[in-house]
């Protein structure tokens, strides 16, 4: 057991280290880098779609999507024009930092406003890995349990934000929104709550607002 939990201590340090270059990296192009978790079925892509179909034009932004098999979401989200690229993982639970860095080698991050990183669909291995980017966003869809935030309490401590999806669909599951909401906030006082629905539009002008907030604040670095 003490050797296993020292080769876990030596992977997390190394992906700290790497994850703290690309921070670094990040910070020097003034790339805004979100990386988005929610377990399987959240509505991670789906709101990838709404979100590349609503970026105003001249915003530059790309995608690394993760799996564990397929390139299916990479094949959804490329048809709207942005460069994307799928990071299959064979099994692992998570992206790590060596993932990102890797897929990124040849991408000219001076040429990018925003970089949408998404998750292997999991709400306990991405809480160990920092990927160097500037927030967690976690999902959480009406179509699961307003507990989630209570036995994950990790991601959601470590979120800055917090969006709620598929509220269309509020009439027709037994899910109690301000339980939900107030199980979240119990985690984590700080980071901000948005319901959204992709199917009715509701809570998107809420994310994109978020989002072009901290775009504009690194593209005023830039400049």
């Amino acid at each position: 057991m003490t050797d296993v939990i020292q080769v876990q201590k030596k992977v997390l340090s190394e992906n700290a280290r790497i994850a703290n270059e690309l921070r670094e990296k990040f910070a020097r192009t003034c790339v805004t880098v979100v990386n988005l978790i929610s377990a399987p079925g959240s509505g991670k892509t789906r709101l990838l779609e709404r979100t590349l179909e609503l970026l105003p034009d001249g915003v530059r932004a790309a995608v690394l999507t993760g799996d564990i098999q397929t390139e299916k979401d990479a094949e959804r989200l490329a048809r709207f024009g942005y460069p994307v690229r799928q990071i299959t993982t064979g099994g692992t639970c998570h992206l790590d930092a060596t993932m990102i860095e890797r897929h990124l080698i040849d991408w000219d991050l001076d040429d990018l406003d925003i970089l949408f990183i998404e998750n292997v669909g999991n709400l306990v291995c991405p809480s160990s890995y920092d990927l160097g980017e500037e927030a967690k966003i976690v999902l959480l869809s009406v179509t699961e349990g307003e507990e989630k935030p209570l036995k994950y309490p990790s991601i959601f401590f470590k979120a800055k934000l917090i969006v709620l999806t598929k509220t269309d669909l509020l009439p027709y599951v037994p899910f109690d929104l301000e339980l939900a909401k107030l199980n979240a906030r119990s985690i984590n006082a700080d980071a901000e709550i948005i319901e959204t629905s992709c199917q009715t539009g509701d809570g998107l002008t809420q994310w994109m607002s978020w989002l072009e907030a901290r775009v504009l604040r690194n593209a005023a670095v830039r400049s």
